[in-house]
C-alpha cells in the first residue's frame, strides 16, 4: 500500500468552509467509485481553519500522474471538481491533482 498526503487551502470564508464540509458529508457515490476504480483504497480529509490535509492510501501499483489523469477522465469527476472549486478558490477546470499539493514527509517511525 502507498500513502500520499496533500494539502489545499479553502477560500477564507466561514460560510463557504461550512458548505464545503457539508458537501463532503454527502460525496456523490460515483466519485468514491471512481477513486476506487483507479486504485485509491481510502481517503481522509482533515481541516484546521481554511487549511485541508488529505491522507490517501492506494494500491501498490498506483501511479499518481497516470491514475489521477484516469480519475479526471471518469464520468462526473470534472463536474465534481467544478462543484467543489467554488469553495476552494480554484479554477473550475482544475483537476484534483492540480489543486491538492503534495506534502513532504519529514518524520515517521
Amino acid at each position: 500500500m502507498k500513502r500520499y498526503c496533500r494539502t489545499l487551502d479553502l477560500a477564507d470564508d466561514p460560510d463557504l468552509i461550512e458548505k464545503y464540509c457539508e458537501v463532503h458529508r454527502h460525496v456523490w457515490p460515483e466519485i468514491i467509485a471512481g477513486q476506487r476504480e483507479v486504485g485509491i483504497v481510502s481517503m481522509e480529509i482533515y481541516r484546521r481553519g481554511n487549511r485541508l490535509f488529505m491522507i490517501m492510501d492506494t494500491c501498490d501499483g498506483f501511479d499518481p500522474k497516470r491514475d489521477m489523469a484516469r480519475l479526471a477522465a471518469l464520468p462526473r469527476q470534472a463536474e465534481w471538481e467544478a462543484y467543489v472549486a467554488r469553495f476552494q478558490g480554484c479554477s473550475p477546470e482544475a483537476r484534483s491533482d492540480e489543486k491538492w499539493q503534495p506534502c513532504e514527509k519529514i518524520f515517521g517511525y
